[in-house]
């Protein structure tokens, strides 16, 4: 029976390896091909998708999305639930509209490909020519 226990707990910890490697894909920020940016700093990302700066429009993913969560935790150190309570507050008073939120990677390329206001996150392998890339997030 011990050393089933230590089996199943090896087995657990491989499977939750698996499930965050497969979690852990490389983000890039993306705007407009029209949009004369051409690279930009982590905490300038975090400026614009949570609201502090108008010079972008930031568009999302779902609040679902693993893209989402571990775009946020790594660029603004906020988890979604954070993020959210920001923009509640924001819309709230006045200060600034949330972002629109899309279902997909292919609907956020193609928002941010149609607006050269607009910002936005996929993952790395979702990048096409549609879109230029302006900051990675490993």
């Amino acid at each position: 029976m011990n050393r089933f226990i230590k089996l199943l707990a090896y087995a657990t910890v491989v499977a939750a390896c698996q499930i965050a490697a497969v979690h852990a894909e490389e983000i890039v920020v993306i705007v407009s091909p029209q949009n004369p940016a051409t690279r930009m700093f982590t905490e300038q990302a975090s400026q614009f998708f949570l609201g502090k700066s108008p010079m972008f429009t930031p568009v999302d993913m779902p609040e679902s999305s693993p893209v989402r969560a571990q775009f946020y935790q790594k660029v603004t150190g906020k988890d979604v639930s954070e993020v959210a309570a920001i923009w509640a507050r924001l819309v709230f008073t006045g200060r600034a509209a949330a972002p629109v939120v899309y279902r997909s990677s292919a609907e956020v390329k193609k928002a941010v490909a149609a607006n050269p206001r607009a910002i936005g996150y996929i993952e790395k392998s979702a990048l096409d020519d549609t879109v230029k890339a302006i900051l990675a997030i490993p």
